[in-house]
């Protein structure tokens, strides 16, 4: 939400969790919300008659498949009222190093319903290769791979955290591609292991395409905040993101990682 909000983004919060911390912590207290909870919500939001000033349905972390099909209903009602709205789904399923770390049917939802419903999604390595059915060892994969997703049905793909055969050590890729071509930003590997960076990402990077049009402006713009909010959070040795401490990056970053193309 913040990221949106200082980017002067009006956002309508509906929370499908209520957790005490990130659960990449390994534990956690707090409840999933019932799917019913979320479509009440949105009805009332319709009772406003509001949606047709909606841009945009964002998505990221489903507490059950329940949940995941009332959101897939909410961007139905959103579409209805704005036809020009587009859906961003963060496919949050797991992570190299962890895993599948959501509850059982999630990730077949992702790869069979939700990618050929939503327009943008953004995914990291994991997710990529599991929503493809492909490895990305290699750029070249790594673009197969995006291609496949595109093929099922989003517009534009972000690949998060991508490391390559041609990444160095020290480095990491984030990827982007539309029907404009595919492009890539490569920042240095900060000694940092946060929580909530793919979430921070995948808003920045939507609003930022929704105002542009453009992959390559918002894989830009997106991957230069998230650099700054980091390289912050790693000097005041934190272990939760930094988004108010580092805010300003989120408008205006400190250094500009300008997008290359890549591939054919």
């Amino acid at each position: 939400m913040f990221p949106l909000q200082r980017l002067g983004v009006d956002v309508w919060p509906i929370h499908t969790v209520q957790f005490s911390n990130h659960t990449g912590y390994g534990a956690w207290r707090g409840q999933v919300f019932e799917a019913g909870l979320i479509r009440e919500l949105v009805a009332g939001i319709e009772d406003r008659g509001v949606l047709s000033e909606c841009d945009g349905v964002l998505s990221g972390y489903m507490g059950s498949a329940e949940i995941a099909e009332a959101i897939l209903d909410v961007v139905a009602t959103v579409k209805r009222a704005n036809p020009a709205a587009q859906y961003c789904c963060d496919p949050v399923i797991g992570d190299v190093g962890r895993g599948v770390f959501v509850r059982a049917g999630l990730p077949e939802f992702m790869r069979d319903r939700a990618l050929r419903v939503a327009d943008v999604v953004t995914p990291n390595q994991f997710e990529l290769n599991y929503l493809s059915g492909r490895e990305s060892k290699t750029l070249a994969q790594a673009l197969d791979a995006v291609q496949r997703l595109r093929d099922a049905g989003p517009r534009a793909v972000l690949v998060t955290s991508l490391h390559t055969a041609e990444t160095p050590q020290d480095s990491i890729d984030l990827l982007a591609a539309d029907e404009t071509g595919a492009f890539r930003v490569r920042t240095p590997n900060l000694p940092i292991s946060v929580n909530g960076a793919g979430d921070a990402i995948a808003a920045l990077f939507f609003a930022h395409y929704l105002r542009s049009g453009r992959v390559a402006q918002a894989l830009g713009q997106a991957a230069s905040a998230i650099f700054g909010v980091l390289e912050k959070t790693v000097e005041l040795g934190a272990r939760e993101i930094q988004l108010i401490a580092a805010q300003d990056e989120l408008v205006k970053p400190s250094r500009l990682f300008e997008p290359e193309a890549v591939g054919a």
